[in-house]
């Protein structure tokens, strides 16, 4: 009974923690147009709090570990999480508002390693940690019909701040548990899994790019409105909370064939997305784009921490997924200057057959 109440207490949390990200998330180049006219500063302003979240996850990810520590950095993560996006709704001018995300990367990128690390060491049964860790894709669905109810530029982040105070309640409840400190270099994980990483690092620059322009798509040249554009989205996260729940018990492919798979069949996302001629055309498109990251990310964190230090391993491979939120809209942002929002879709297509290349090599 106490195994599962814990693994409830888990799923609240990570529910909390994800709702709070992405109420923010997806809005947020709508938000940064409105504080500047230029759509490369709109690129910085979101890649600022990847910045900070590469830093922040590598750092504390390896002192995690070395520490034998989880929780201390999961609750304060929570609490700098809801002070930092909170501080969002103050912003009234781009300087601020990159301030403010840098801030709120730092937060998010301390708590997010040793968060799935204390996940797999939570229980004797793993095949229940991709279920435990499905709720990061449903804490995304309750933030995206959040923002779209809300349909309130400010009233968001006031939200956001009370998401992650709501789940630092339930970590207040987590038991310490007695972990074994683990050490392993940083450059030695990152070698050891060098093809991973860089077909991850690969595949994520692509959507992180799309992500860029996809909600200025939807409204600007499709002419969704706020509630839909939270429709679009809400099929990404409904399908990959479906799949991550199955993996444990249905899905029994290798973590790293599922991991390969993810990767590959992203390339037809936004094969798709780049011939959409009105905005509900990628309704399927995100759903598959749920597919795609149930299988890549549960595939590819549950194989790194069953072979490496589990809080550098998944820092790791939470920075590579930060580091291509930085490059992604510097490049989204680049491309759609000099050319247009579409050209930002076939770099997509283009770059993710190279991860998916890459991915091959993976042993």
């Amino acid at each position: 009974m106490q195994q599962i109440g814990i693994s409830n207490l888990i799923r609240s949390a990570t529910f909390f923690q994800h709702a709070g990200v992405s109420i923010v998330y997806i809005f947020m180049p709508i938000l940064a147009q409105n504080l500047t006219t230029s759509i490369f500063e709109v690129g910085i302003t979101i890649a600022s709090f990847f910045f900070a979240q590469i830093l922040s996850s590598m750092y504390f990810g390896r002192i995690s570990d070395a520490s034998g520590k989880r929780l201390i950095f999961i609750r304060v993560g929570f609490l700098a999480c809801a002070a930092m996006f909170g501080l969002h709704y103050v912003a009234d001018n781009s300087l601020y508002l990159l301030l403010v995300r840098l801030g709120a990367g730092v937060a998010s990128g301390m708590m997010v390693p040793a968060m799935l690390a204390y996940t797999y060491e939570s229980g004797k049964d793993k095949t229940k940690v991709a279920s435990v860790i499905s709720f990061h894709a449903l804490g995304w669905l309750a933030g995206i019909v959040a923002a779209g109810i809300a349909n309130n530029e400010k009233t968001i982040f006031l939200i956001s701040a009370a998401l992650f105070l709501t789940g630092l309640v339930f970590t207040m409840r987590m038991p310490q548990y007695a972990i074994v400190k683990e050490t392993g270099a940083t450059k030695s994980v990152i070698a050891r899994n060098r093809f991973l990483f860089l077909s991850l690092l690969f595949r994520h620059t692509g959507a992180t790019a799309v992500w860029t322009i996809l909600p200025l798509v939807l409204t600007q040249s499709l002419g969704a409105k706020l509630y839909e554009v939270s429709m679009v989205y809400v099929a990404n996260t409904i399908t990959a909370f479906v799949l991550m729940n199955l993996m444990g018990t249905k899905i029994r492919t290798k973590n790293v064939t599922k991991f390969k798979i993810g990767i590959g069949l992203t390339v037809f996302v936004f094969a798709g997305m780049a011939v959409m001629s009105s905005w509900w055309m990628a309704i399927p498109w995100m759903a598959l784009v749920g597919f795609t990251w149930a299988f890549l990310y549960i595939g590819g964190s549950i194989h790194l921490m069953e072979n490496n230090p589990k809080s550098t391993s998944t820092g790791i491979f939470n920075s590579t997924i930060a580091i291509a939120n930085v490059i992604g809209p510097v490049v989204a942002g680049t491309i759609a200057f000099y050319y247009d929002q579409i050209s930002v879709m076939y770099f997509a297509v283009a770059i993710c057959i190279v991860a998916f290349a890459i991915s091959l090599k993976i042993k």
